[in-house]
């Protein structure tokens, strides 16, 4: 993002803000976007949605956070909101840790039993280590 420049009053607080048309232009986009503006209607289309067993399952907005962040996938995310390393999961788990390792990339569909171990030690239903 471009240096911002600042017009203050008297007393020194921010009334306008100055920013390169590049940068408003790009807002504008996003405000055109985010409300209910109708006008770009045809750019959109409709997705089908399939009704999924885990739809009601809740997971916290810092392990979302950590998986878009990290670009890791969901198990990897569990792992480090509890601050442990696959080492540590593959003790508590009895798994290798590249039994670990090998579940949480992103391609992989670990067994249901290998999700009933590490849902106790990241403490939550097994449900909400899959998307």
């Amino acid at each position: 993002m471009a240096q911002l420049q600042y017009i203050n009053d008297k007393q020194g607080s921010p009334l306008f803000v100055l920013l390169p048309i590049e940068e408003y232009q790009l807002l504008q986009q996003y405000k055109a976007i985010s409300t209910n503006d109708t006008s770009n209607d045809e750019h959109w289309q409709d997705v089908e949605y399939i009704k999924g067993d885990n739809d009601n399952e809740l997971i916290p907005h810092e392990v979302l956070t950590l998986m878009i962040d990290d670009d890791i996938s969901l198990l990897g995310a569990w792992r480090k909101y509890r601050n442990l390393s696959q080492s540590e999961v593959a003790k508590q788990t009895g798994l290798s840790q590249s039994a670990i390792s090998q579940a949480e990339r992103k391609e992989s569909r670990p067994q249901q039993k290998t999700l009933e171990r590490l849902s106790k030690i990241y403490q939550v239903k097994p449900e909400q280590l899959t998307l």
